[in-house]
């Protein structure tokens, strides 16, 4: 902003001079003219005093036309003497002011400007070799004297800027005064000039002029006064910034502000100038809401650095530098290396760009809320449960949910949703700890604790391949294996939108990021249709394993893909007898959306399995159902078909007994007398035969 301003000053003053030199020219013609207008005067009233002189063939001796020059050359003589008086008045009165100004004032401003530039190159290159400086223990005469000419370059540079920046405002009056002087000399001259030959010409103007006279005192004194406070100001100044000269100020004195959510400043980046080469370049930086700006010496505004919304940032540690960290963009496909001037600087510009990329800045008070968040974060960094133990009372889900879809908003994280980074208690339970490494299972076992079949502890063939029995895994038809690194879990309360992941992945590299926690466990993620297992790369013992049922929710990072996560459901937690849900967060090479494919080309493989053995299951039972019935009813048929072979036997049997019986009526009708004298019993007896 100074250094706009100065421009806006430095602009001005070229301006005024370039106008001034204008101005100059025409007034400088005005006093040309007037010499030459009492020059010619004066030779009109020598010609007319020698017109007696002249012998005309035609013209003959005229008295009256002799007196009558004379009398002209007179008054043009008279006249040709107050030309030459205006003339003396104009080049007191007007040309005076106008060359001082130009000659004087303005050519101090031009050179002031260059022993500024001159100032400012000494500063740059004092800082250039004091940021050269080595952290290793070198000579301490060295350093003393890279020190003091950076003290000596600086307050150089402070008190030539200060002079000049009250060159620069004083030109502001001495424009008006060298304005109004010039031409109130001009106008007084032609007033004098004017009252040689009527008073009365002149009673309006004076009074005009006398007020103009007035105003020009007036800005007179005010000049003074504002050239006294100044010099003042630039005393009072001088004795408080003595400590500030110094490059790196002392911390306990001044100590850096952790909650900021603008900041500005000189920083050094670094270039690469060849495959293992690079150099070094100062530049101004500043942050503008969400975004990193730099802007160099004489640049008319700023330009985009990097888009600091849901960066990265950290303290990286350079051979040659001090004081160095690297900014990393949401995507991960730009960063940063910055070197700030002093650790005060250095803590400040990490805790800000940290800040800024929470989106803290869009709030009302964002350094209250900076302070609240920093200090939850501070305080969520605390021991906690090792993943054993969490995964001792896993148990499958109840219902099986479908797939989860990943989310792929256009806009930022955060920016549209209904979620806030200010109020966490809706998403992320209260107290939380946050774990950043996988402890290994071995540490973990307590004496007596039996390990549960496949959770961890066992040597595994990451592509299925093994002698012997054979697990439920290597059945899968899905095995993928990815490399990922493990960045932190915690528990969290909701298990419904990908919000959670989000703002997870938000928490644990903010907390990260606060406490300087750069160590990772890399492992081996394979994704089969029945589980999720982090294998140790070197030794092949599964680290984790997660069954596919609990796994919930999973989602990738919406800007940077290489960032994925997801939410596991378990059966117990911090409190007993209740589901509990806790969120992974891991870092792949580019590949978190293919890692979130395949756990959904899982999800729904294992889904269809179960639809598909649902359905055979069904199919049997349909069929049991038809193998029953059928049997019913060939049962059935088999019974009509005996029914009706016993019809046919009983007519057969009927027609039969009706031919018999009509062979036998004449018997019977001449037996009828036998059968009364035989009696009852011998009735039964002939019936029964």
């Amino acid at each position: 902003q100074t250094r706009s301003l100065l421009g806006v000053f430095e602009e001005d003053a070229a301006a005024i001079s370039n106008y001034i030199n204008q101005l100059f020219q025409a007034m400088h013609r005005i006093y040309d003219a007037q010499n030459e207008l009492s020059a010619a005067t004066h030779l009109t009233s020598k010609l007319l005093k020698e017109y007696e002189k002249q012998r005309f063939p035609l013209g003959g001796d005229d008295e009256v036309m002799t007196s009558t020059l004379q009398q002209f050359a007179k008054v043009i003589d008279e006249l040709s003497s107050c030309h030459a008086v205006l003339s003396t008045q104009l080049a007191d009165a007007m040309m005076f002011p106008i060359t001082q100004f130009k000659e004087r004032d303005l050519k101090e401003i031009l050179t002031l400007k260059e022993v500024f530039q001159i100032a400012s190159s000494d500063h740059d290159a004092a800082i250039t070799r004091y940021s050269r400086l080595s952290k290793r223990k070198e000579n301490e005469k060295i350093k003393a004297e890279v020190t003091e000419d950076v003290y000596t370059s600086r307050k150089k540079q402070h008190q030539t800027m200060m002079h000049y920046f009250c060159a620069l405002n004083t030109l502001q009056y001495k424009k008006k005064i060298s304005l109004l002087e010039p031409l109130l000399g001009y106008m007084q001259a032609q007033i004098s000039f004017f009252k040689m030959g009527s008073e009365n010409l002149t009673e309006q103007l004076e009074e005009f002029l006398t007020n103009i006279g007035t105003s020009v005192q007036n800005v007179r004194r005010e000049m003074d006064c504002e050239v006294e406070n100044m010099q003042q100001t630039i005393e009072d100044l001088e004795v408080a910034s003595d400590p500030l000269y110094l490059p790196d100020p002392d911390p306990l004195k001044f100590p850096a502000h952790r909650n900021l959510t603008r900041k500005a400043g000189y920083l050094n980046t670094r270039n690469k100038t060849g495959l293992v080469s690079s150099s070094w370049e100062r530049q101004f930086y500043f942050t503008q809401g969400g975004n990193l700006m730099s802007q160099a010496r004489g640049d008319v505004a700023g330009g985009l650095v990097m888009d600091i919304d849901n960066c990265s940032v950290m303290a990286v540690d350079c051979e040659d530098r001090r004081y160095c960290f690297q900014i990393t963009s949401f995507d991960g496909k730009k960063s940063s290396i910055l070197q700030a001037e002093s650790k005060k600087d250095y803590e400040e510009w990490i805790c800000t760009i940290n800040n800024i990329s929470k989106q803290i800045y869009l709030s009302e008070n964002p350094e209250e809320i900076a302070a609240r968040v920093n200090q939850s974060a501070l305080e969520a960094v605390t021991p906690s449960p090792s993943f054993q133990q969490r995964h001792e009372n896993m148990r499958p889900a109840v219902q099986s949910r479908p797939p989860a879809a990943r989310t792929s908003s256009p806009g930022s994280l955060g920016s549209d949703s209904a979620l806030s980074a200010l109020s966490l208690d809706s998403l992320v339970a209260p107290d939380t700890p946050i774990q950043f490494d996988i402890i290994s299972p071995v540490s973990e076992d307590l004496p007596g604790q039996a390990k549960s079949s496949g959770q961890s502890g066992r040597r595994t063939n990451p592509f299925g391949e093994s002698g012997g029995s054979k697990p439920e895994t290597e059945d899968s038809i899905l095995h993928q294996l990815f490399i990922v690194r493990f960045l932190g879990s915690m528990e969290v309360k909701s298990d419904e939108s990908p919000d959670v992941v989000y703002e997870t992945m938000r928490q644990i590299l903010a907390a990260r990021a606060i406490h300087n926690v750069f160590r990772m466990t890399e492992s081996h993620l394979l994704v089969t249709c029945d589980c999720l297992k982090l294998i140790d790369p070197q030794t092949q013992v599964t680290r984790l394993q997660f069954p596919l049922p609990n796994v919930v929710l999973y989602a990738t990072h919406q800007e940077n893909k290489r960032l994925f996560g997801f939410v596991l459901r378990t059966s117990g937690g911090r409190v007993e007898s209740r589901q509990t849900s806790i969120c992974y967060i891991f870092e792949s090479n580019n590949e978190g959306e293919k890692i979130c494919d395949s756990v959904g080309l899982a999800k729904q493989i294992a889904f269809h399995a179960e639809l598909d053995r649902k359905a055979s299951e069904k199919q049997k039972e349909i069929d049991r159902v038809k193998e029953k019935q059928q049997k019913e009813l060939n049962k059935q048929k088999q019974i009509e078909k005996d029914l009706e072979e016993q019809s046919r036997l009983i007519a057969a049997s009927s027609r039969s007994n009706q031919s018999s019986t009509e062979g036998q009526f004449v018997v019977v009708s001449s037996s009828q007398s036998e059968d009364s004298d035989l009696g009852e019993d011998g009735k039964k007896k002939r019936e029964s035969e």
